[in-house]
């Protein structure tokens, strides 16, 4: 029953058009009783048979008052989710192993406000991945961000969405399920604990043999040493250190300045397996990022020129997760 009931449930989420909005009407939007719903019925059903066998006409009375108001209950449910708009924020790229964060716009243009509306990911865990709640301001919008633990490497589309709400009784869930169309690109999982920067190549036509420190200096920038002029350290670099709670300086390495070029190559950065390799290439492709160095990259089917800047980091990390 559980794989019949899987399949029925992806055929119908396919059947499912994709879109980054979603107005709810009452072509996508179903209601069903809760199990506090169906034990209220049962109540409801005993209430009645006892009023008929004894004429108890008080139990006439507290039945169809309860009947009366689940009925209420129902119709303020299916209207509360009814005519939201839901606009959807395409995420950000994450690494394997972090958390994808969907961020929601829900806005209503009716003149009450709509209480507990929760969203989530239809088929993930609720430990992991729970349900986010809001109330959505009459002629207003609220913001509301999903999380899900990320897939593996590569580009994926997002899994379907649910908005529901149990307003006001909770006797009936009213829910709606929404297939974004915009996906999620998931970078390589650095290396925890990464070698050093492999050493520079001579750049073509460069004469002599640059020098080359053991501890990754490349394009004219190497780590500040005792005695190095004050007019030589790059302070730009030195405040983005300070800022970020590091205490790391760099100096300019006139000698090596436009003599060597940092290429972090698939073939020759070594690990076990292609993983092993990206997640090193990850590492490394960071590494040189947060030092400001230009580096360039070498992948199965693509090279990437040197560059820096957060552009070329994110056309080299997604050179890696498509790889």
């Amino acid at each position: 029953m559980r794989y019949i009931r899987a399949h029925l449930q992806t055929w119908w989420h396919n059947r499912l058009p994709k879109s980054d909005t979603l107005t709810l009407t009452q072509r996508n939007v179903y209601i069903l009783p809760t199990r506090p719903g169906w034990m209220l019925a049962f109540t409801l059903l005993l209430l009645l048979v006892a009023s008929i066998n004894y004429q108890l006409n008080l139990g006439y009375l507290l039945t169809f008052l309860l009947a009366g108001s689940a009925v209420v209950g129902m119709h303020v449910c299916h209207s509360n989710l009814r005519g939201i708009t839901l606009l959807l924020t395409p995420p950000e790229p994450v690494h394997a192993g972090q958390a994808v964060t969907l961020t929601v716009r829900l806005s209503s243009e009716r003149k009450h406000t709509r209480y507990g509306i929760g969203m989530g990911v239809i088929g993930a865990d609720p430990t992991h991945a729970p349900l986010a709640w809001t109330d959505v301001p009459a002629q207003g919008s609220a913001q509301l961000k999903v999380s899900f633990p990320s897939p593996e490497r590569g580009l994926h589309p997002l899994p379907p969405l649910s908005a529901q709400t149990l307003f006001p009784l909770g006797t009936f869930r009213v829910w709606t399920v929404w297939r974004p169309a915009s996906g999620v690109l998931v970078y390589p999982e650095p290396e925890s604990h990464p070698p050093p920067l492999p050493p520079g190549e001579p750049q073509a036509g460069s004469s002599g043999a640059a020098r080359v420190q053991s501890t990754g200096e490349f394009d004219g920038v190497r780590a500040y040493r005792r005695g190095d002029p004050l007019k030589a350290v790059v302070w730009r670099k030195a405040a983005q250190a300070f800022s970020s709670g590091r205490d790391d300086l760099v100096s300019r390495d006139a000698l090596s300045h436009q003599r060597q070029q940092l290429w972090l190559d698939h073939a020759q950065c070594g690990g076990a397996g292609l993983e092993a390799r990206l997640s090193r290439l990850t590492a490394w492709v960071l590494m040189a990022d947060r030092q400001g160095l230009d580096f360039g990259l070498r992948v199965p089917g693509r090279e990437i020129p040197p560059d820096q800047g957060s552009a070329h980091r994110a056309r080299c990390l997604e050179a890696l997760a498509i790889c």
